[in-house]
C-alpha cells in the first residue's frame, strides 16, 4: 500500500465516491492502471490548530495500519478526510466505522449536483435573466 502525496491525486479522488462517518469522510476512486492501493490523509484548518490536526492525522494513519488490507479494493485510491470528532471518538469505534465505510457501496455525487437550486444568486425568484436587466 502506497501513500498519496500529490495534490492532483487528492483532487482526483475528491471527485469520486464518499462514505461519511462522524470522525472522517472516506473518499475513493478507481484507477485504470494496475498499481497498488494508495491512501492519503488530510485535515482542514477548520478542525483546529496544527497539533490537533496532526493528532487527527496520526489517529487516521493508525486506523489504516490496523485495518486488514483485504477490505480495500485493488486499483483504488483512497483519501481519509479527518473531522474534529476524531480527537474524542473511541478508537475501536472509529475502526469499526472505517470497516463499515469500506464495505458500503460507493456513492458518487458529482460536484454541483448534490445541492438544491442556488438561492440568492442575484435574481429574484421567478425572474428571468432578460427581465432582470436594466433598460438602456
Amino acid at each position: 500500500m502506497d501513500r498519496l502525496r500529490q495534490r492532483a491525486d487528492f483532487l482526483a479522488v475528491a471527485n469520486g465516491a464518499r462514505a461519511n462517518s462522524p470522525a472522517f469522510v472516506l473518499q475513493s476512486r478507481r484507477r485504470d492502471d494496475s498499481g497498488p492501493i494508495r491512501i492519503g490523509f488530510t485535515v482542514t484548518k477548520k478542525n483546529g490548530n496544527a497539533p490537533e490536526r496532526n493528532r487527527i492525522r496520526r489517529r487516521l494513519r493508525e486506523l489504516v495500519k490496523r485495518l486488514d488490507p483485504v477490505s480495500m479494493q485493488p486499483h483504488h485510491d483512497y483519501v481519509l478526510v479527518g473531522r474534529r470528532d476524531a480527537l474524542s471518538r473511541d478508537f475501536a469505534t472509529m475502526l469499526d466505522d472505517l470497516r463499515i465505510a469500506f464495505t458500503k457501496p460507493a456513492r458518487h455525487t458529482p460536484k454541483g449536483l448534490s445541492k438544491g437550486p442556488a438561492k440568492g444568486r442575484g435574481q429574484r425568484p421567478g425572474a428571468t435573466a432578460a427581465a432582470s436587466r436594466k433598460p438602456d
